[in-house]
């Protein structure tokens, strides 16, 4: 079968690059591996479904545009702050790091390939860059240490334009070679740095700041309005000064995602989503390009120069870029091993070859069939042994047992003593040196400061914590909190103590934030403070029956799966299931043999008990708590 038409070769390269995503996840493997085998299956030397000269030269405006939406995605998740804090090292692995692997690189090729000079050049200058888009998703799921991540991270994202913009400039010295040209191009090297840098600040604050308003940017636009900007920043760019826009897109994308916009957690949802979907539209398409012959062809020269990037280019760049740092020998080598090439690399040598090809220079096929060759080795390479090598080297994370409450008062209290007694390691945040002094003769871990600070969520080591826990009196706090955690710091599960539903603050906004709402239901936090101060609570344990199981024998008609009405008389802590303890949800349902421990309050207890049996909980022996001091 053949593909007729271009419409239909983008809807199977559509269709074929989530599909092999999909199952990349499900195998937990890196997707660009099963994108490169769908693509080379489905290509020309596959079946022939794809033909990507059916598209023309629309496919140059495909991958410009799908380029500039990844590379965005790409600077959104990129935080100023902690980049701040490796910033020499980022620095020269962007800046020092290029030129060590072109020169080096280029070397390579000279020794075990019979190619001219500028070729080998010009390979040099396309594996300059790494691919964010295989780095990020390997570091996230190895739970590296922060130092670690971030200057991967960074490093990925960050020398993707500047690559591209040194790939083009090679290419245009190999083709002219003169003393005016190379002059030229490095005159124009700067100025494409000095408009990328500008247009892109610029561009992301006028995005950032609309953002903020919604008179101005309708509910429900904010995503297809950025989406109209990037493209427009991009191709805007592109008409001054070509490859300039691959640059101001990165940076749009790192000012906005510091910028705290109301709608950013949809915003990078929406942006990963598309960039999942962009980056198996370009795989597919630029992977049933390569010719398997043409790879063959390279033989052991070609093994050779993968060979020799993995073991002496990549780690000759590292360690003069990271000479003098702080970094310990292990990070150095964990560093220098990462480097796998992704999508912009496949992109730019696509580019690069038609341009060769108008300029009547031989050897493209070749150049595309060594860089697809180092896409594939590397990807492999780092996808299938990062994980081992960070864990040898001692440069992994423990795992995500800790809980962070925010709050050093009642409930939050309260809830942090049941979670300690199962076992579960409890650290609390609060900004008051009082509760917290409180909190530290309860003998709980504090961290004193401002919560939604980035310095004091790392002094609570977040980066361990697998459950995050707004407790306090202030419902948009909560909010906040547990925003930042899940959102900077990927924490799983969060929960948010909520004052009172309204029309903003629904359970369903809740659920969107990815969070759920603490204990059964909103809870006036602050009144229950005051009945902590004045000893007026008992903690009891309640276990689950169904109502017609209870002692009442009446019969009731109770639904357990209907929210409790308290009255404020009890709030529901935490939940005993089996082996399993963890803080009562809002839309947590009930099965038989759960214990619950219920906080009453002493002058209802007894309305409060009688609640509690008409929906199948019985009380089991009391425990009654310490109070806090007066």
């Amino acid at each position: 079968m053949e593909a007729e038409g271009g419409s239909l070769v983008l809807a199977l390269a559509l269709a074929a690059g989530v599909l092999a995503q999909s199952i990349a996840r499900h195998l937990r493997v890196p997707g660009i591996i099963l994108l490169l085998i769908f693509g080379a299956f489905l290509g020309r030397e596959g079946l022939a479904w794809v033909d990507v000269s059916s598209l023309g030269t629309a496919l140059f405006a495909i991958v410009d545009f799908a380029v500039a939406i990844i590379l965005f995605e790409g600077g959104l998740n990129l935080q100023i702050s902690r980049l701040r804090r490796e910033e020499q090292v980022i620095r020269r692995l962007i800046t020092i790091g290029p030129i060590v692997t072109l020169v080096a690189a280029s070397l390579s090729v000279l020794v075990f390939l019979d190619w001219s000079l500028g070729l080998a050049v010009l390979f040099g200058s396309l594996v300059v860059v790494t691919g964010p888009t295989v780095v990020t998703p390997l570091v996230r799921d190895m739970r590296l240490r922060p130092k670690i991540k971030t200057i991967l991270e960074a490093e990925g994202v960050l020398i993707d334009p500047i690559g591209a913009i040194i790939a083009v400039l090679t290419l245009e010295i190999v083709i002219s070679p003169e003393v005016h040209t190379l002059a030229g191009g490095l005159f124009q090297f700067l100025i494409q740095l000095g408009l990328g840098l500008s247009v892109g600040v610029i561009g992301g604050l006028f995005i950032g700041q609309l953002l903020r308003f919604e008179k101005v940017v309708p509910h429900g636009y904010k995503n297809i309005f950025t989406l109209a900007s990037v493209i427009l920043i991009f191709q805007g760019c592109e008409s001054v000064m070509v490859h300039s826009g691959i640059l101001a897109v990165t940076v749009a994308g790192v000012v906005v995602g510091n910028m705290k916009s109301p709608v950013e957690r949809d915003l990078r949802e929406f942006k990963d989503q598309l960039t999942v979907l962009l980056v198996g539209l370009l795989f597919i398409l630029l992977a049933g390009d390569v010719s398997l012959e043409e790879v063959k062809h390279l033989g052991w020269g070609g093994v050779g120069i993968i060979v020799s990037l993995i073991l002496f280019v990549r780690p000759l760049s590292v360690f003069l870029s990271t000479r003098s740092s702080d970094l310990t020998i292990r990070e150095k080598i964990f560093i220098a091993w990462m480097a796998p090439r992704g999508i912009v690399a496949a992109a730019v040598t696509s580019l690069t070859i038609t341009a060769m090809e108008s300029a009547g220079m031989a050897g493209g096929s070749g150049l595309r069939a060594m860089v697809f060759l180092t896409i594939a080795s590397t990807v492999v390479l780092a996808g299938f042994t990062a994980r081992p090598l960070a864990s040898v080297l001692g440069l992994r994370l423990p795992r995500r047992d800790r809980i962070a409450i925010l709050g050093a008062r009642g409930l939050g209290l309260l809830l942090g003593e049941d979670l300690k007694k199962a076992g579960k390691t409890v650290v609390i945040l609060d900004s008051d040196p009082k509760l917290c002094h409180h909190a530290e003769e309860a003998g709980f871990p504090v961290v004193f400061g401002d919560a939604l600070e980035e310095r004091t969520l790392l002094r609570s080591q977040i980066e361990m914590v697998g459950v995050a826990i707004g407790a306090t009196s202030n419902t948009h706090l909560n909010g906040l909190f547990v925003g930042q955690a899940k959102s900077l710091f990927k924490v799983p599960r969060a929960y948010m103590a909520v004052d009172e539903f309204d029309e903003e603050v629904t359970p369903e906004y809740v659920l969107r934030m990815g969070a759920d709402v603490l204990f059964d239901g909103a809870h006036d936090m602050e009144r229950w403070d005051v009945r902590y101060r004045h000893r007026d609570l008992v903690v009891e344990n309640f276990s689950f029956s169904t109502p017609d199981e209870n002692e009442s024998g009446e019969g009731n008609k109770t639904d357990k799966n209907r929210p409790l009405k308290s009255g404020e008389k009890f709030v529901i802590l935490s939940i005993r299931r089996e082996e399993s303890v963890f803080p009562m949800y809002f839309s947590f349902r009930a099965k038989k043999g759960d214990v619950a421990s219920i906080a009453l309050y002493t002058p209802e207890r007894d309305a409060a008990e009688l609640i509690l049996k008409e929906a199948g909980w019985l009380k089991k022996e009391p425990e009654m708590i310490e109070a806090a001091p007066e």
